[in-house]
């Protein structure tokens, strides 16, 4: 199963993190925009261009200490086509270094509709004589609160295409409340989310026990992460809220198994814009993220111990 893959990966790196490739166009250094602006000049398909080389540089630097990458497509959507085939090409440069991809889309609709979804993300179309992979992620996050109909159709293709997906249960922002901690006959919504979670992955469980359906739970709410691990044994977790956001090693820690197994955390600006917190030349921006996922790594790990079976 895809999730069985990435927790291959991240019992190999021992390192349960995923850095979230969520690019702004100001957490570019200068010397990469100027270089790319004098290419392209200051439009779209510039920004596109420097984004992508950020993008590899940190890449680059992280591949062999951490498992997995989670680029969030809004921010490659929001410089047009030009953006969204960087967005291809990041995934397609992480997968060619050995890199688990998560693509964060929230994508969320039924039938045929969301039958496109997942071909466009986690399968292949067919044209012509020719079977193309249009962005190749080995995971997406979707959004499960259309019910059953928004999620049968990406089962499918976790099943056909080895491919996983994680499904929004406890969202870290502040708001999430406000619908998800409602009570269905005396029962969480998100606990009720997560149960369909553990029902969805019932056919599509791996060697150790997770399957790939995973669950979106947030570290900013640790009392309900620690709850959701004991309930949900079979969903694997993706931890967003990690630093910027409040969460902290302690909180996360409620994610795990007894192995250390069961979840990864997300870190998104504090690894992009690590060179800007250090005050540290432009030019070693990549080496400035490698040291904030190092430290980020053994920060969770101190809390969690060994990771394995």
């Amino acid at each position: 199963m895809s999730l069985d893959r990435l927790i291959d990966k991240i019992i190999a790196t021992q390192n349960p993190t995923v850095v979230g490739l969520d690019p702004k166009l100001e957490y570019v250094p200068e010397f990469i925009k100027k270089k790319a602006f004098c290419e392209e000049c200051e439009n779209l398909k510039g920004a596109a261009k420097a984004i992508l080389k950020f993008n590899k540089g940190i890449i680059d630097a992280i591949c062999d200490i951490v498992p997995a990458i989670k680029p969030q497509a809004a921010y490659y959507e929001m410089y047009g086509h030009h953006g969204v085939k960087t967005l291809a090409k990041t995934i397609e440069y992480a997968r060619q270094k050995g890199m688990y991809v998560i693509t964060d889309g929230k994508r969320n609709d039924i039938g045929a509709t969301m039958e496109a979804y997942a071909t466009a993300h986690l399968s292949k179309v067919k044209v012509g004589e020719e079977i193309l992979e249009p962005f190749g992620a080995d995971a997406l996050t979707v959004n499960g609160y259309l019910g059953t109909d928004g999620i049968s159709p990406l089962l499918k293709v976790c099943k056909e295409e080895d491919k996983g997906i994680f499904v929004l249960v406890k969202t870290s922002n502040p708001s999430s409340g406000e619908l998800q901690d409602k009570l269905i006959d005396g029962i969480p919504v998100y606990e009720v989310m997560g149960r369909m979670c553990e029902k969805w992955g019932e056919d599509l469980r791996g060697k150790y026990g997770y399957s790939a359906v995973g669950a979106v739970v947030g570290a900013t709410y640790p009392e309900q992460l620690k709850e959701l691990r004991e309930k949900l044994p079979h969903t694997f977790f993706l931890v967003p809220g990690y630093g910027a956001q409040g969460g902290g090693a302690a909180d996360v820690a409620k994610a795990f198994d007894k192995n250390g197994l069961g979840a990864i955390v997300n870190s998104s600006r504090a690894v992009m814009c690590a060179y800007q917190k250090e005050g540290c030349n432009e030019e070693e921006y990549a080496v400035a993220a490698l040291r904030e996922v190092i430290r980020m790594k053994n920060e969770i790990c101190s809390h969690i111990g060994k990771i394995g079976v």
